[in-house]
């Protein structure tokens, strides 16, 4: 079986070997063998799960609430209910984020228009009676 260094990994999930070594320091790489010196050792598997807890952590959940679900991985099929809930969860959060950004995309393209004609008539004078509806 293939294993990986911490720098290899670290370029492959665009990390650094800092914010690999701080995860393992939090509990969040329980699932990580190590060489007689100290030296981690990762297997394919161990970078799928770096990328659901940096998924998770994108999402902007707390490090003690990634802690939570590692754990609940390795306490087997009894947390599955937990495990699920936890991802309804944070669909729900990451849709409402969503929402927000749509939002923000409106104004923005609103802004892009804005200055793209003003820039075309010369001045801003051509919006003086414009109004922006963004509706919540």
């Amino acid at each position: 079986m293939k294993t990986y260094s911490i720098s290899e990994v670290a370029r492959e999930l665009n990390l650094t070997a800092y914010t690999l070594r701080y995860y393992d320091k939090e509990g969040l790489m329980p699932f990580i063998k190590r060489t007689e010196s100290g030296a981690r050792l990762f297997k394919e598997s161990d970078i799928d799960a770096l990328r659901i807890i940096e998924c998770l952590k994108s999402t902007g959940m707390p490090i003690k609430e990634i802690k939570d679900f590692i754990d609940w991985c390795s306490d087997g099929d009894s947390t599955l209910q937990k495990r699920y809930d936890m991802f309804m969860e944070r669909k729900a959060s990451v849709e409402a984020q969503m929402e927000e950004l749509k939002k923000t995309m409106v104004l923005i393209e609103h802004k892009c228009w804005y200055y793209k004609t003003s820039l075309d008539a010369g001045t801003e004078d051509i919006h003086k009676d414009d109004k922006i509806e963004i509706k919540n």
